[in-house]
């Protein structure tokens, strides 16, 4: 028997339905050891050493086990572990296996491709997953690249309320509450929870793709602007100004030609009189 590390990592993720880290993978190499060292006929119930109750030695014999402890390394790396998992991950993909490999934020995890969930979820009797709506994924987006980030924020870059869509993403546990800003009334702050970093299939916030379209300076510019919306008037569009100061004057520069008018007028007509 030889030392492969892959297939006993595709052991390992076959025989839990829990999130396997790396630091649980290091964990068996070193009770691995640990058991070598202390030799097959120990902590055995019943039986004389090398009797009935006795294990048998791994690999049939003496000779194979020491052999194979020889290969076992006494400390896997994390990046030997990473790397063994991308291969994994790569062969299943090649070979069309209805298993796929999940990184997360807690380790790795070995689950059902979804062109075969369906037939899962027909076989446990589930109902249909029910979809984010696109208000739901709207909030949830803002959340995930804004965070910390409060509700009257979210609602000035979507435009609408999002009190439905908040209860619906903490309902579901994608989001949750992570404290108070310091601003008037101390609102609510909202982040991801470790939840949604298995939702979107990465191990941390900085694997989620960059965002192209606005700058975190541009959404704030934003956000400000929505807060503090600016006030126009007649002149900004091109219209007669209607300030009270130019309503107060018009009157007065009406009334100036007219009694230059009348004033040339009454002196033509003196003139004439004369």
């Amino acid at each position: 028997m030889q030392f492969n590390l892959k297939k006993i990592l595709k052991a390992l993720l076959l025989s839990t339905s829990e999130w396997l880290s790396i630091k649980d993978i290091q964990a068996v190499i070193s009770r691995y050891h640990d058991e070598a060292e202390e030799g097959p006929g120990e902590n055995v119930e019943g039986g004389d050493e090398g009797g009935e109750g006795a294990p048998a030695p791994l690999g049939g014999g003496q000779s194979v086990m020491k052999d194979l402890i020889a290969q076992v390394p006494t400390l896997l790396t994390a990046t030997q572990i990473r790397e063994a998992m991308d291969e994994i991950s790569a062969e299943l993909e090649q070979n069309s296996e209805p298993w796929k490999l999940l990184l997360g934020p807690n380790g790795f995890k070995m689950s059902i491709a979804p062109e075969y969930a369906d037939w899962v979820r027909l076989l446990r009797n589930d109902p249909r997953p029910q979809r984010l709506t696109q208000s739901a994924l709207e909030t949830l987006a803002i959340v995930a690249y804004r965070q910390p980030v409060t509700r009257a924020e979210i609602e000035a870059i979507r435009g609408v309320s999002a009190d439905s869509a908040i209860a619906r993403l903490s309902d579901k546990g994608l989001i949750k509450i992570t404290g108070r800003a310091d601003l008037p009334g101390r609102p609510l702050q909202y982040g991801t929870t470790p939840e949604f970093l298995e939702y979107v299939g990465v191990s941390s916030i900085e694997e989620l793709p960059v965002s192209d379209v606005l700058s975190p300076n541009q959404i704030s510019e934003w956000i400000e602007r929505a807060s503090n919306p600016q006030k126009f008037g007649n002149s900004d569009v091109g219209l007669p100004s209607d300030s009270p100061e130019n309503s107060a004057q018009s009157p007065a520069q009406n009334a100036n030609p007219e009694g230059e008018a009348g004033e040339s007028g009454g002196q033509t007509g003196s003139q004439n009189g004369i």
